[in-house]
């Protein structure tokens, strides 16, 4: 992978936003789950799409607080248009487990 300068990184603008709202998202191609996620008063509500029902289902995925990218272009989804890109890392096998801070931190709270 290339390197890049600080700068670079510092464009990318991640922040911590609880899922308030999740539901399944069967139209999509590859299993997922639409969540919204509220960012604080700055940023206000996002919606993205995420591949992580290995891990998790809309039940516990509401109340979780996530990492997530929220300065790249809307994506559509299928018929949802995805706002956000909730970051996490693959398991062993592959599936997608969130990250996200492990004390709790300020709604829209920049990563820095």
């Amino acid at each position: 992978m290339a390197e890049i300068s600080f700068d670079d990184f510092m464009k990318v603008d991640i922040r911590a936003g609880w899922v308030i709202k999740a539901e399944p998202f069967p139209e999509a191609r590859n299993p997922s789950i639409k969540m919204w996620i509220d960012f604080g008063d700055e940023i206000g509500v996002r919606k993205t799409s995420a591949q992580v029902t290995v891990h998790y289902t809309p039940d516990v995925s509401v109340g979780r607080q996530v990492m997530a990218v929220v300065n790249f272009p809307p994506r559509q989804i299928g018929p949802f248009m995805s706002e956000v890109l909730v970051l996490g890392v693959p398991d062993e096998n592959g599936a997608v487990v969130f990250l996200g801070p492990d004390q709790e931190t300020p709604t829209g709270g920049r990563m820095q």
